[in-house]
């Protein structure tokens, strides 16, 4: 890894407001969850994860990306609107997908948000669709797949990789390597750890960058987007740590407390803080005022959403499926009928 250069006070300031917004909206939207006022039984936080800012900063207007089930932090990164965010994992009518996504479906193609996907590594081909779109209509676009450790075991990935080489798809792919998949620390499921090694045997460019330095992390991003940009197909690896369990409920037994003080002490947060003040690039007062105004905004996000309007049982089906596919009959008509047939019988 080398060593990243010392970024404009203007873009390292950004950069440090977008993790610190990161950071304020996954608290939040903890305390979200734990009201019981989300959709759903589960929550996926990044926090700690917050160097990925380095990658989505370094791509465009008009890139477009997908991501895991923990991808609020990117989704932030590339212009979410926290209160739609929020008020989208609380299940109601004005989040991004009307209430239906929650925390793991949320898309938003306006801002190229392809896809959430819970499934591990369901939403990395769908980059290569995307690239191939750009490729051939000379877009000038690139996508990206966010993803975590635990999907470098998926097969679907290396059919990816394969096909983005062989074809020079503008993609790439963002390992956020956070040590855990669900509960299984990587070297439990990985025989051979050296992941970008594996992306490279398919002619990928490749890089890896300390997920507690956002700026390295920048950097090694530039890099890749401008060759995906030249149709050679890049993978990022951002070696994080999840500060907390799979889940907002996972207490992480299977790992000890002196691990978990030592990743949480590679804080990026903190470590960008101690970059700015340590290059004269804000002072301290800058920098709590970034927090305080942070907190405040993810504040009346939280809010907002709680006092959200709930989508009406009558659009249930609206936007689940594709346009003209006729709407379900309604559970009550169908069973009504069914109980119906059996009388008759």
């Amino acid at each position: 890894m080398n060593a990243p250069h010392l970024p404009t006070n203007t873009a390292a300031l950004g950069r440090y407001r977008m993790m610190r917004r990161i950071r304020s909206f996954e608290e939040r939207v903890g305390e979200l969850f734990l009201k019981g006022e989300s959709a759903g039984s589960m929550l996926h936080l990044s926090i700690g994860e917050e160097a990925v800012v380095g990658m989505t900063d370094a791509m465009q207007a008009g890139d477009t990306f997908t991501t895991h089930h923990r991808g609020h932090g990117v989704f932030l990164g590339r212009g979410a609107d926290p209160k739609r965010m929020m008020a989208e994992i609380a299940g109601k009518e004005d989040g991004y997908c009307r209430g239906k996504g929650g925390s793991m479906h949320i898309a938003d193609r306006a801002l190229g948000h392809l896809g959430a996907n819970a499934i591990v590594g369901g939403g990395i081909p769908h980059i290569v669709g995307a690239g191939i779109t750009y490729r051939n209509g000379g877009t000038g676009q690139i996508s990206v797949a966010f993803f975590g450790d635990g999907a470098m075991s998926q097969g679907i990935l290396y059919e990816s990789m394969n096909m983005a080489a062989l074809w020079h798809l503008p993609v790439i792919f963002c390992c956020i390597n956070n040590q855990y998949g669900m509960g299984t620390r990587v070297d439990r499921s990985a025989g051979h750890r050296d992941f970008p090694a594996r992306a490279a045997a398919f002619g990928l460019n490749t890089a890896r960058a300390d997920g507690a330095d956002v700026e390295a992390v920048h950097d090694a991003a530039r890099t890749l987007v401008q060759a995906a940009r030249d149709g050679k197909p890049g993978y990022l690896e951002i070696d994080a740590y999840r500060f907390y369990g799979h889940a907002r409920m996972d207490k992480s037994p299977y790992r000890t407390a002196d691990e978990e003080a030592t990743g949480r002490a590679r804080d990026p947060l903190s470590a960008a803080r101690t970059r700015l003040s340590a290059h004269g690039l804000a002072t301290d007062d800058d920098l709590t005022l970034i927090d305080a105004e942070a907190v405040t905004e993810m504040d009346a996000a939280l809010s907002h959403a709680i006092a959200a309007t709930p989508p009406a049982l009558s659009t249930m089906f609206q936007d689940v499926y594709a346009p003209g596919t006729p709407a379900p009959r309604p559970q009550a008509e169908r069973l009504t009928a069914i109980l119906s047939e059996g009388a008759r019988a």
